[in-house]
């Protein structure tokens, strides 16, 4: 038993260092939690997760870790060990708004923008709007695309923090408006990271209580070897190789700032 495991860690252990034959223009980061033994403590451990979509419309899973914490010390070292690896040239970042992360970005991925994962932002909000209002302000926000500052505007008077949570976040949620409009979709939110984090859950609920780390990698990494590989049939292509191909041509002016572009849709 012990042989079949180590030659297990040994294929795990090539997966998460395999050299990355980039470019990623996308990259997704996430974060999920699990529930281990560390020095004879039970505590939660901070599952890091990142994902890239490649110039021909494919998606990776770049790598994962497993930490005390999210804060931006483990972030800025979790990127740090990707592009050590290959994913230099990464145009958009996606992600929620984790303790340290755009930090960690901007610190790593020089020149990427970062999209603030929508829907993990709509959750953020509703949770300041009293229940009778939920539908009301959520309904508002889905055109925020279109008319984010006329909607800051009319939620003032009502909900000033919801008014001034959408003003901080501006930038930060319509950075994929620089980006091709057939992508949007795809990158306005970790939304496929959370299925992932899903299935995560439901293969690592079985276990409860991992005995240290390398436990919980092991199996985690098992769980996304399989989601993997999964990705790489030509017919589950995540975006069209036409497509992402103008995402090689767009970049920063000399201000630094992404060029701007129409917003056309809702939610």
């Amino acid at each position: 038993m012990s042989r079949i495991c180590a030659e297990l860690d040994r294929d795990l252990e090539t997966f998460r260092t395999r050299l990355l034959e980039g470019p990623f223009p996308y990259v997704s980061a996430d974060a999920t939690y699990v529930k281990a033994r560390v020095r004879g403590r039970v505590i939660s451990r901070a599952v890091v997760i990142a994902t890239g979509v490649r110039a021909d419309g494919g998606r990776e899973v770049l790598g994962l870790a497993v930490g005390d914490s999210e804060d931006g010390v483990f972030w800025a070292e979790f990127f740090r060990s990707l592009r050590s690896r290959g994913p230099a040239s990464a145009k958009l970042v996606i992600s929620d708004h984790h303790l340290g992360l755009k930090k960690a970005i901007s610190e790593v991925f020089v020149g990427a923008a970062w999209q603030r994962c929508r829907v993990h932002f709509m959750g953020n909000v509703l949770a300041r709007v009293p229940k009778a209002s939920v539908d009301m302000v959520a309904a508002a926000i889905r055109t925020v695309f279109a008319q984010m500052d006329e909607i800051a505007h009319t939620l003032t008077p009502t909900f000033p923090d919801v008014a001034g949570m959408l003003a901080d976040a501006r930038d930060d949620l319509l950075a994929l408006a620089a980006f091709p409009m057939v992508h949007w979709k795809k990158i306005w939110s970790t939304n496929p990271l959370e299925r992932l984090n899903g299935e995560i859950k439901r293969r690592t609920r079985v276990v409860g209580i991992f005995p240290n780390d390398d436990a919980a990698l092991r199996l985690i990494t098992a769980v996304i070897v399989e989601t993997h590989d999964e990705w790489q049939v030509a017919e589950r292509r995540y975006l069209s190789e036409e497509s992402i191909a103008a995402v090689a041509f767009i970049d920063k002016n000399e201000t630094g700032e992404l060029p701007e572009a129409p917003l056309a849709v809702t939610a």
